[in-house]
């Protein structure tokens, strides 16, 4: 799996405690790395981190602020990592909303202290910078914005992942392009479900509250249209393009590139779809709508991607349909509301992941 890049590599997670970044951790793990984080704090309770006791399964656990740059570049010194992945960020679009400054000085500071960190730490070989498939100009069309479609945003989450896309570029033009030992690409997915996530704002976690709680859940923009896809889909395509940025596949001109990485188009549903799935799941799950929410305004109508370079490039290509999507997110919560062990669920999950993608002969799990 992954041509066995991970086994024995030491691996940076930034943003390690969140919700990928768990999963992440979870599966290099399990592909044998020596996984390190860099994460300014354990998020929300419940926490899936909490729940797999990751911060006695890692070799290092940093709680930093990426806003600090000396503490950020401290760890790179210290762990003396092979490869990163960069996913530490201010995720939640009304968060950014509510408070700009922030979502900027994370956004698109933060990455620039990563950036400078990677440019000063000669071990490392492969680097994966995450930010979001909200970076393009969404100007509603029909169909999937291609990696090289104009970033923009009118939001400030949006244009705060533009800037750190934009300011990629110019790290990789002006300097990392002349590093012939490193290989790093920005990777770009969004509407990612599954179980473990409990940020607020987010349709699945708040869903979960309110079958909790028994009460209705309140939403905004019911015929918002998303493809939505499973949270290990775009860490098979972040682990996918790492693995080949480390054995210097370079003649697929991967470095200094993007790409995309999302579900088929028949996972195209709107929000109401979505809860409507789980509900025949979970039958107790009520939702009402808020037609007077201020930040209605502020969702998409529909946001797509075109995924045709992963697939040219990396032989990269989504493995569930939506039916198995809900299906895996409903019943991991399912098991969590029961009391099941966790960890168990998910490394589960993860093993019947790759089993479905070996069985369809996707490239990398072979």
């Amino acid at each position: 799996m992954f041509k066995n890049v991970y086994q024995g590599k030491k691996v940076l997670v930034t943003g390690h405690t969140g919700f990928k970044g768990t999963w992440l951790s979870l599966w290099l793990l399990n592909l044998g790395a020596e996984v390190y984080g860099l994460s300014k704090e354990v998020f929300e309770d419940p926490s899936h981190f909490s729940l797999l006791n990751m911060s006695e399964k890692l070799k290092g656990h940093h709680l930093v602020d990426i806003r600090n740059f000396e503490a950020t570049r401290e760890v790179f010194e210290q762990v003396q990592p092979e490869i990163v992945f960069h996913l530490a960020a201010e995720a939640i679009v009304k968060t950014c909303l509510d408070q700009p400054k922030d979502a900027f000085d994370v956004n698109l500071g933060g990455t620039v202290n990563i950036l400078e960190s990677i440019r000063a730490t000669k071990s490392i070989q492969a680097a994966v910078m995450i930010t979001s498939d909200k970076c393009y100009e969404n100007v509603e069309w029909d169909f999937g914005y291609r990696e090289n479609d104009q970033l923009g945003g009118k939001d400030p989450y949006s244009a705060s992942k533009a800037c750190a896309e934009i300011c990629f570029s110019a790290y990789f033009r002006s300097y990392f392009h002349e590093m012939q030992n490193l290989g790093i690409s920005t990777a770009r997915a969004g509407n990612v479900i599954g179980g473990g996530d409990w940020a607020r704002f987010r349709i699945i976690p708040d869903a979960v509250r309110a079958i909790e709680s028994q009460g209705p859940l309140i939403i905004r923009a019911p015929r918002a249209t998303r493809p939505w896809q499973l949270v290990l889909e775009p860490l098979s395509g972040y682990l996918n393009l790492a693995s080949e940025l480390y054995l210097k596949n370079f003649a697929a001109d991967l470095r200094g590139e993007s790409f995309n990485f999302g579900p088929p188009t028949e996972t195209e549903i709107s929000v109401d779809g979505v809860l409507k799935a789980i509900k025949k799941r979970i039958p107790i799950l009520n939702w009402q709508v808020d037609e007077k929410d201020p930040y209605a305004k502020s969702e998409a109508g529909l946001l797509k991607l075109n995924c045709d370079k992963a697939l040219r490039r990396l032989n990269w290509r989504a493995t569930l349909n939506f039916e198995e999507t809900i299906e895996l997110t409903s019943e991991w919560y399912n098991h969590w509301l029961e009391g099941h062990d966790i960890a168990e669920v998910s490394t589960g999950q993860i093993s019947l992941y790759a089993s479905k993608a070996k069985e369809r002969g996707i490239a990398w799990a072979q």
